[in-house]
């Protein structure tokens, strides 16, 4: 149900995070429950329940958060690389009704990840 969605309560200030970036368009905060050294989730604030619910009208919004992933990437002196994921829907790994990117690295990642 998406007005339990934790995302929106972050976005909101209702629910705290550790905060690295945030504009108009969207904010990245650690994950609480990393999956590598460097975890980063980046949502847009617009809510968007899962990546096969892009529309047409989105396309600037999903540039931009990729955008950020390198500024992110960047400050975060992921030179060696790094992993961007996201989940579509539960089957996908999905947990939270809101589309969000992964940012991870820090680590040497392995194929195939699933």
């Amino acid at each position: 149900m998406l007005e339990n969605n934790i995302f929106l309560k972050i976005i909101d200030k209702s629910l705290r995070a550790d905060i690295l970036y945030e504009d108009e368009h969207c904010i990245a905060f650690r994950d609480v429950n990393p999956q590598a050294p460097i975890h980063v989730l980046i949502i847009p604030r617009k809510v968007i329940r899962s990546h096969r619910d892009i529309l047409p009208d989105d396309l600037n919004l999903i540039g931009h958060l990729n955008y950020v992933a390198t500024l992110l990437a960047r400050q975060l002196n992921l030179v060696d690389g790094y992993r961007l994921v996201v989940n579509c829907e539960s089957a996908g790994g999905q947990t939270v009704p809101h589309l969000h990117l992964h940012l991870l690295g820090g680590r040497p990642m392995s194929w195939p990840p699933g």
